[in-house]
């Protein structure tokens, strides 16, 4: 009997265990557009389900890449590059171009320059040991750039598969499903959410006769904060529009408190400029440092939110990171938050986030 596949999230479809990934009850077989009950759930209802697969189950299906002929196309979050940059990509795929797509460039500010983004996205893509044919600017949700980026797409990939790669939450789906709908007219063809791993396998999407473009699972990279945080605080923490950055003077032993996820503590230097770049949603509070501890202590989920009370439940014990940060321009990145740009040095900060979720300098983006 041939294999039914979700065309929701790719996996395939079974009716033995409702438990396990791709389960649909026998009914479902007579739909024509067959989807598993966790997609069924996830479209309609927005619920999302968790599935049994470990995080090296995702590497291992995507290594499968590097024994093909084909286009990468390998989409990274201009808001959350170093969360959703993969180590090791090129290894992964083996000796296949590769397309660099910054999605989400809606929520930079319109003040930022597109060729800087680019780039910044070059360079810092080649430090990381991936050398990429091109780089574009795209949002899949305003599908601004899409054409730009399918019309090279076509013309790199010389009648081969694509492979459409990223990290979970990346925004893989909602950009296959502005392809699809661009070329074809379908719309929605794959089930799109907030919520990371929403794709489970490989979704083959035909092209031509002779190649098919291929929605891959979301990496899992544990250092983002979205696996720390209940569903409702990532809706809050994602950026849906323009970002306005938010400037704060401060002088040396004040702390900012990013709701009450992340704590900034300036310890010293002179008075310097901190500008953070987070979602509009999320509230900032300034306060001195040696206040600090009682305010988190006695208001953590109240005025210092998210998290809500089931983040709290799950988030890690704050873990502390010191950084002397020189002369340069220089953005503080939290995994999967966003970052704090420095304009100059020098300054001692210490950054306090969930154990897990990583804290780094960057040169700045911006």
């Amino acid at each position: 009997m041939t294999s039914i596949v979700c065309q929701g999230c790719g996996v395939t479809i079974q009716t033995e265990n409702p438990d396990a990934p791709g389960f649909a009850p026998s009914s479902a077989l007579e739909r024509e557009d067959i989807i598993c009950k966790r997609c069924f759930r996830l479209k309609n209802y927005n619920e999302v389900q968790d599935v049994p697969y470990q995080d090296d189950d995702f590497l291992e299906m995507l290594h499968q890449i590097s024994e093909t002929d084909s286009l990468i196309v390998n989409l990274i979050d201009i808001f959350d590059f170093n969360g959703s940059f993969i180590p090791g990509l090129a290894r992964l795929t083996g000796n296949n171009p590769i397309i660099l797509a910054g999605n989400k460039m809606d929520v930079l500010p319109k003040s930022v320059n597109p060729n800087k983004v680019k780039d910044w996205l070059r360079k810092s893509a080649k430090d990381m040991g991936m050398k990429v044919e091109d780089v574009f600017l795209i949002s899949a949700a305003k599908g601004h750039g899409i054409e730009e980026l399918s019309a090279a797409i076509e013309e790199i990939r010389k009648d081969r598969d694509v492979y459409v790669v990223g990290t979970t939450n990346v925004g893989k789906s909602t950009f296959i499903n502005r392809l699809i709908n661009r070329t074809s007219g379908v719309k929605d063809a794959i089930t799109t959410s907030y919520f990371p791993g929403t794709t489970l396998g490989f979704i083959d999407i035909p092209l031509d006769e002779n190649s098919s473009l291929f929605d891959t699972p979301g990496v899992i990279h544990r250092h983002q904060i979205a696996h720390y945080v209940s569903d409702s605080d990532l809706k809050l923490i994602t950026p849906k529009k323009e970002i306005k950055p938010m400037v704060f003077q401060l002088n040396a032993k004040q702390t900012l408190f990013l709701g009450g996820l992340v704590r900034l503590d300036f310890e010293e230097g002179d008075r310097s400029s901190f500008i953070c770049y987070v979602s509009n949603d999320l509230p900032i509070h300034r306060t001195k440092l040696d206040k600090a501890d009682d305010l988190y202590r006695n208001h953590l989920g109240e005025l210092l939110s998210p998290p809500d009370k089931i983040t709290m439940k799950q988030l890690p014990e704050m873990k502390p990171t010191s950084f002397r940060i020189s002369e340069n321009k220089t953005d503080i990145v939290v995994s999967g938050l966003g970052w704090v740009t420095v304009p100059e040095g020098p300054v001692s900060v210490t950054v306090h986030a969930p154990e897990g979720v990583k804290v780094s300098l960057r040169e700045s983006l911006i």
